[in-house]
């Protein structure tokens, strides 16, 4: 997905939320990342190849 220099974060990789951002619906509560991650409001994510990062909330 990623076609800008330099290149965001891959998917997998542990800065992934350092992408730049596609797409923003604050009214849905998620937003679409240039790696093609999904990220969530409640700060859960959806990686492109299905896995599920649950919320990761400072308590």
């Amino acid at each position: 997905m990623c076609t800008h220099t330099p290149p965001c974060p891959a998917p997998g990789a542990t800065d992934r939320e350092a992408a730049r951002l596609l797409a923003h619906r604050p009214e849905q509560g998620w937003s679409l990342l240039c790696n093609g991650v999904l990220l969530f409001e409640d700060t859960g994510e959806l990686l492109p190849d299905g896995r599920v990062i649950a919320p990761h909330r400072p308590s």
